[in-house]
């Protein structure tokens, strides 16, 4: 009786019950919100340049600074809406240091007041600058001046979370710059998804910082090899273009990938069970007190 032949990648063979789903390439990112608005600041002062150099020397000095001013006031606005998404994707966060976007707003109404008093006339650039800075504030908003999810979270615990994400993301900048050097979209891209996925530790870890010692070896050894790897291999494979080379490198970063993705699922499921052990405590607490619970089913795998 004949057989069907069958495959890995034949059509209806069902794929190893341990692999991940492939990950999108737009997986976790949002769009930009407002980057179009906020370079388009970059271009409104412009005019003010041809302007300059048709005045006397103080008009001169008075436009130049106008137009120093408002191009601060959009590199800020630009900064403060980076820092805003950056707030927003996280769970976890705290309000950005320096109100990026405020100072914007500021920063316009007074780039509009120095571009508008050459003539002697105070008040008409007034009226400006407070309706530029009104509706660049309507515009683009104010700064989240809030922390986020901070409750019941230990602040040491969380500057210690901050100190070691932040000399990772250092690492992860370094490798996107070593990258980039290559010269191979395909690579970048490659070392994109990587990092996606180590990002995902990061945000676990700020979830939770108890995870931190558990996740330290990772955020520490295996992404400074990474580093360095990527580092090495650049370098090479700038000059040589090594095919052997580079499937030894996409097969390292596969590795680690597997790695520091089955390590975050390792610790989401960590925090899956302290959520049994507190409902049970709690069900325990109620049940002392002679309170009914109705019966639930078991989240984290166990036997009912």
């Amino acid at each position: 009786m004949a057989n069907r032949f069958g495959g890995r990648y034949s059509p209806g063979t069902p794929g190893p019950e341990t692999a991940a789903p492939p990950r999108h390439p737009f997986q976790g990112r949002r769009p930009a919100r407002a980057a179009g608005r906020a370079n388009a600041m970059f271009f409104a002062p412009l005019p003010l340049l041809p302007r300059a150099f048709f005045s006397d020397p103080a008009g001169l000095a008075l436009t130049l600074g106008a137009f120093g001013v408002l191009i601060l006031a959009a590199w800020l606005t630009r900064e403060g809406l980076r820092a805003e998404d950056a707030w927003a994707a996280r769970k976890v966060a705290r309000r950005p240091a320096l109100p990026r976007k405020i100072l914007g707003s500021g920063l316009t109404g007074a780039g509009l007041l120095l571009a508008g008093i050459g003539g002697g006339d105070w008040l008409t650039p007034a009226i400006y600058a407070v309706l530029g800075t009104a509706l660049h504030s309507f515009a683009f908003g104010l700064d989240p001046l809030g922390d986020k999810g901070m409750e019941g979270i230990d602040s040491f615990q969380q500057d210690r979370v901050a100190r070691a994400i932040e000399e990772a993301e250092k690492h992860l900048a370094t490798m996107s710059e070593a990258i980039r050097r290559a010269g191979d979209r395909g690579l970048e891209a490659r070392v994109e998804r990587f990092q996606a996925v180590v990002r995902d530790m990061f945000r676990t870890v700020e979830e939770d910082p108890r995870d931190l010692t558990a996740a330290r070896r990772y955020l520490v050894v295996y992404l400074l090899g990474a580093r360095d790897a990527t580092v090495k291999f650049a370098d090479l494979y700038a000059r040589t273009r090594d095919v052997t080379a580079r499937q030894d490198y996409e097969a390292l970063l596969g590795d680690l990938e597997d790695n520091f993705a089955a390590r975050t699922r390792a610790l989401i499921q960590d925090d899956r069970t302290d959520l049994d052990v507190e409902i049970e405590v709690l069900r325990d607490r109620l049940q002392r007190d002679g309170i009914r619970t109705a019966p639930v089913a078991p989240i984290s795998g166990e036997n009912a």
